[in-house]
């Protein structure tokens, strides 16, 4: 009995203890639960506290630029309350000084009067009286003391200046002070400046204040708005009917140029390398006695680098597509281009005799593009043609009168000539060559013309066959010899009464040309983008979207799209996939868009254009960052500290593969310089395939800090090995925007 009594109390503590460990267990379970939380927390309190840290180093920044920036506005309004004051000084000096010399005039009347004394007419503040009264003595020393206090007022000095801007050895001239001097007071506004610098206006005149002088700028006509101004609009019962003007747009190879050929009954494409056209021509052709200018351009000219300069050159584009291939990258650009210009479109479905031809499916394709054919409901004109064997060509003709006729095309054929520059070149034994469309008036051998900065006398003209014409009437293309210089494809050419006029002309735009290239863009730049909406200047946030996809694009659009509000609307204009080119520059000049890239990369030729012209080029790897710029950027937050500056380009001829290193590139710099500590990617075909740094950098065996243009190297990328022959390496650096 005893020894089951130890047994049961064994097995009681044996299942107590057994009990314990299982509690035990369980407590070290909701320690480690309760420590998992309490770090959990931990890390959440040190990443609010981060957070904050930031978001106080933020708004302490914010502050810093506010104060800064108030800082200026006061110091700006504080120069600028100086120059009012000093002004209303000077009036106020002129006035009393006024007075003053009135009130000695009246006295001198009744002195003559009463002393038949003699006025000294080469000095009107001294004067003598013969045999004066005693009285009279006593009333003259007043007034002598009078004149005299009046002369000793110091009378501000006074400079003219003509036009907005003034270098500071002109300025130095004008007002008569050391260079040194002007160039002291403009470190004093915080202004370091060399002689050579111009200044504006409005800076010149706070200076010459500063040394008691008034600034004066002489307003005179210009000689431009002489030339404007002499351009009248003509009466409407002068105006006759005029040929319309019709531009060939479409996909490379979907026979563009055959079908002008076809319709001139000429061989053009076969002159021409690869049946591509090479150059801009300008055709008139006759269709049943009533004459049609034809532009055959490469690219799309005709709308972007022409109209960017101002110049309104279309009346209709036939757009052409072909039955096999249907609606193509450039397509879409074209009918873009041509929407943007709000140019009536006629369709040419070509190549309708080839097999696989299917015009349904390109009338199909049209309407994603918001071109409806007239046969399904919409305003769009198609035209089923075959330029080989000029099938439908009298059809699209038709077409071409028809939408003409609906125009009302006119000009008055019976007044001094305008007209835009097609296209001009050097050419070795006839100087500067211009073709010239003439759109209103008529262009005469002999009349005096201005065209941008080039002037003359035009000597000879030509037809598109060489023939020689003395006369040249509304939209009809001719050369013209005997410019003094080779303008620029868009300028307005005027003809005018003499040569001084043109001359005239052309100096001042050169000046104006000098004056603009001072001043800040007037392209649009996400930087000034809020002020310009402040300032009611924008009301169109116009965007050009290239991306490596097509959903991408859509996207983009899309979500961009969506930002507009009741002041600006965003609007994207043309959306492709592909790298940056020059013709997407040209459309950004020509409606003064802001061009977005994401995941590629412009050509070399639209990056020096993109210069020229000012356009604001964006790109982007991520699509949220581009649409919280557009965004910051329309609520005025936007405040971008770097920019990027491309410093080179290498074109990988070989590649490598070294143990324990990975796969190097050889290359050739094509552009600039390759520097070890930039930032680099890797391009292939125009679409960006890494982002990273460069890891070596080497000239034969030796390590090098950078190689010029012309000579090889090798480069390694940072943990990117996936390297091929023909890709391009271009090497950027993030440079400080300066205030």
């Amino acid at each position: 009995m005893a020894k089951i009594n130890v047994y049961t109390t064994a097995k009681n503590v044996t299942k107590g203890a057994t009990e314990l460990l299982e509690d035990l267990g369980e407590l070290e379970k909701n320690i480690n639960s309760y420590k998992s939380t309490i770090q959990n927390l931990r890390d959440k309190l040190n990443q609010e506290a981060k957070e904050r840290e930031l978001e106080e180093k933020r708004k302490a920044e914010e502050e810093l630029r506010r104060k800064q920036e108030e800082q200026r506005r006061k110091e700006a309004e504080r120069a600028k309350e100086e120059l009012r004051q000093k002004e209303e000084l000077k009036r106020k000096e002129a006035e009393t000084s006024k007075k003053s010399v009135s009130s000695e005039s009246d006295y001198k009347k009744k002195s003559r009067k009463k002393k038949r004394d003699l006025w000294d007419e080469d000095d009107n503040l001294e004067y003598k009286l013969k045999k004066p009264k005693k009285s009279s003595k006593i009333s003259s020393k007043k007034s002598k003391q009078q004149v005299e206090q009046t002369e000793k007022t110091p009378e501000r000095k006074k400079a003219i200046v003509m036009g907005e801007i003034i270098s500071i050895k002109e300025l130095s001239e004008k007002i008569g002070v050391p260079a040194t001097e002007i160039m002291k007071k403009l470190m004093g506004l915080g202004i370091l400046a060399t002689i050579n610098q111009d200044l504006d206006y409005e800076t010149a005149a706070i200076v010459s204040s500063e040394f008691g002088i008034e600034l004066e700028q002489k307003v005179s006509k210009s000689f431009e708005e002489i030339l404007i101004d002499e351009d009248v609009e003509d009466d409407p019962s002068t105006l006759q009917p005029r040929p319309p003007i019709v531009t060939v747009m479409g996909h490379v190879d979907h026979g563009k140029t055959s079908l002008l050929d076809a319709i001139r009954s000429t061989k053009v494409t076969a002159q021409e390398a690869g049946g591509i056209t090479q150059h801009i021509g300008a055709y008139t052709v006759k269709v049943n006695g009533k004459p049609i200018t034809f532009l055959d351009t490469p690219g799309h000219e005709a709308f972007t680098s022409l109209r960017a300069r101002g110049a309104q050159v279309t009346d209709i584009a036939i757009l052409v597509v072909a039955a096999n291939d249907g609606v193509m990258p450039q397509t879409v650009e074209a009918i873009n281009h041509a929407k943007e210009a709000k140019v009536p479109i006629i369709v040419a479905i070509n190549k309708i005799d080839v097999t696989g031809a299917n015009p349904e499916r390109v009338k199909q394709e049209l309407t994603e593009h918001g071109l409806i054919v007239e046969e399904w409901g919409g305003e769009t004109i198609a035209v089923p043609v075959s330029a080989l064997h000029k099938e439908g060509i009298d059809e699209l003709l038709e077409m071409v009168l028809l939408v003409a006729e609906m125009q009302e095309l006119k000009a008055n054929p019976n007044r001094l000539a305008k007209g835009t520059i097609i296209e001009a070149e050097l050419d070795k034994g006839r100087g500067p060559v211009a073709t010239v469309l003439v759109q209103n008036g008529s262009l005469k051998v002999g009349d005096s013309v201005v065209a941008g900065t080039a002037y003359g006398r035009v000597r000879a003209m030509m037809d598109y066959t060489g023939k020689r014409l003395k006369k040249a009437g509304p939209s009809m293309p001719v050369q013209v010899l005997g410019l003094s210089e080779v303008p620029e494809a868009g300028d307005i050419m005027y003809a005018v009464q003499d040569d001084k006029l043109a001359k005239q002309v052309a100096e001042e735009r050169k000046e104006k040309i000098k004056e603009e290239q001072i001043k800040a863009s007037s392209k649009l730049s996400l930087d000034e983008l809020f002020s310009k909406i402040k300032e009611g200047e924008v009301k169109e946030l116009n965007l050009i979207i290239k991306a490596d996809v097509q959903g991408s694009v859509e996207a983009i659009k899309q979500s961009l799209e969506k930002l507009s509000n009741d002041e600006v609307r965003v609007r994207a204009i043309h959306g492709a996939v592909g790298a940056i080119n020059e013709s997407d520059v040209m459309l950004a000049s020509a409606s003064n868009a802001i061009i977005i890239g994401f995941n590629v990369r412009p050509t070399p030729g639209a990056n020096e254009l993109a210069k020229k012209e000012n356009i604001d080029i964006r790109l982007y790897r991520v699509i949220y960052n581009a649409i919280e710029d557009i965004e910051a950027a329309m609520k005025g937050m936007l405040d971008p500290e770097f920019r990027e500056v491309i410093v080179g380009h290498a074109e990988v001829r070989e590649t490598f593969k070294v143990p324990g290193v990975g796969v190097v590139a050889g290359c050739y710099v094509t552009d600039g310089r390759i520097i070890r500590n930039g930032d680099a990617r890797l391009v292939r075909n125009g679409i960006v395939i890494y982002e990273g740094s460069i890891e070596s950098l080497k000239r034969f065996k030796d390590d090098v800090r950078e190689v010029a243009t012309g000579y090889e190297c090798g480069i390694g990328l940072l943990n990117f090995n996936d390297i091929k022959i023909g890709d391009i390496i271009e090497v950027s650096i993030q440079e400080e925007i300066k205030s």
